[in-house]
């Protein structure tokens, strides 16, 4: 008779692994920046949604060494390579799909912008930048 507790977990399988689909936000994942310079992975972080550098178009400088955060306002940060660097942070989640009040750093330019993300379907996602009341949209694409 100890087959059948075996046999009953092993026909739960299928609906477990559904239900843990079903529990991940459609932000949640690996998307390819506008201009395709970067993939970014987003993923749960401390209540929040956060997002790191994977993996860059160009990630070598002319020297042939790693590109290094070297706009960064905290000069502390200059040796920190890019492949790797957390720049989304912060979010609060409005609800599936839709997280505000977070942040993005841009490491081309060392600035950080109050930002915004929303799911638009399955593999498109809204993500905006704001200084003060002007904001500016890119789609990034899921990657597969």
């Amino acid at each position: 008779m100890r087959i059948r507790p075996l046999v009953l977990a092993l026909a739960a399988l299928p609906f477990i692994s559904l239900a843990a689909q079903a529990a991940t936000d459609p932000v949640e994942g690996t998307w390819l920046t506008e201009n395709g310079g970067a993939h970014i992975e987003i993923a749960p972080c401390g209540g929040s949604m956060c997002g790191t550098i994977i993996w860059l178009k160009e990630p070598l400088r002319e020297d042939g060494t790693p590109k290094r955060d070297i706009n960064n306002p905290e000069e502390a940060n200059h040796g920190n390579p890019i492949i790797g660097l957390q720049m989304i942070k912060g979010f609060k989640k409005e609800k599936p799909g839709i997280w505000e009040d977070g942040e993005i750093y841009d490491p081309e330019s060392g600035k950080t912008y109050d930002s915004n993300m929303e799911a638009r379907g399955p593999d498109t996602l809204g993500v905006e930048g704001c200084v003060l009341f002007f904001c500016q949209e890119q789609t990034w694409t899921r990657m597969k």
